[in-house]
């Protein structure tokens, strides 16, 4: 009788455990983005220095997250693209430093988060997105001494409605895969 006692207690504080403000780790999370290139390759860059917190309860089945992305920390392994990209015909990372996802609501499907709708804000443009969860946990992490949440997130977006059409016309495509990975640690 004690040890399912035991085991019932444990699991109790081990699920309300779950339901925290959790501070997102910069040095693992990022953003990254690949769009097709005249149906020929793929150019891929990231943002990296993000910065936010995620609200989780895994019981209530409820979240919330709020990222800040740092416009001018892309990179493409292109210093040439890369400049590109941070210019006018793409981020304008001069006139919008800052790229922001903010949540409105979690979707479970039973007890597996499975994706976050929000609005994501570039450019000065704010448009609904909806994250799709490829996997999601909570572990209590040996390096930054809590428990952490978090997981890989994807979408695709359509570039042009945050004023972003440079060579649409001749074939680089509008659609652009992003993918979110985000780690975020108790407070």
């Amino acid at each position: 009788m004690k040890k399912i006692l035991s085991v019932l207690i444990v699991s109790v504080l081990s699920s309300t455990a779950l339901a925290a403000t959790y501070q997102i780790d910069p040095d693992h999370t990022n953003a990254r983005f690949s769009i097709d290139h005249f149906k020929t390759s793929t150019n891929v860059g990231g943002f990296y220095g993000l910065t936010g917190q995620l609200e989780f309860d895994q019981n209530k089945h409820t979240g919330s997250i709020d990222i800040s992305i740092p416009a001018n920390s892309i990179h493409t392994g292109s210093p040439q693209l890369t400049r590109h990209l941070q210019g006018a015909d793409f981020f304008n990372t001069a006139q919008h430093p800052q790229i922001r996802f903010v949540s409105r609501k979690f979707n479970f499907k039973g007890d597996k988060l499975a994706s976050v709708d929000g609005n994501l804000t570039m450019r000065g443009q704010t448009h609904p997105v909806r994250l799709t969860a490829q996997k999601f946990n909570c572990y209590d992490n040996p390096i930054l001494k809590t428990l952490t949440c978090g997981g890989d997130f994807t979408t695709n977006i359509d570039r042009t409605l945050w004023g972003m059409d440079y060579l649409v016309d001749i074939g680089i495509t509008k659609t652009v895969l992003l993918t979110i990975q985000v780690e975020a640690g108790r407070k």
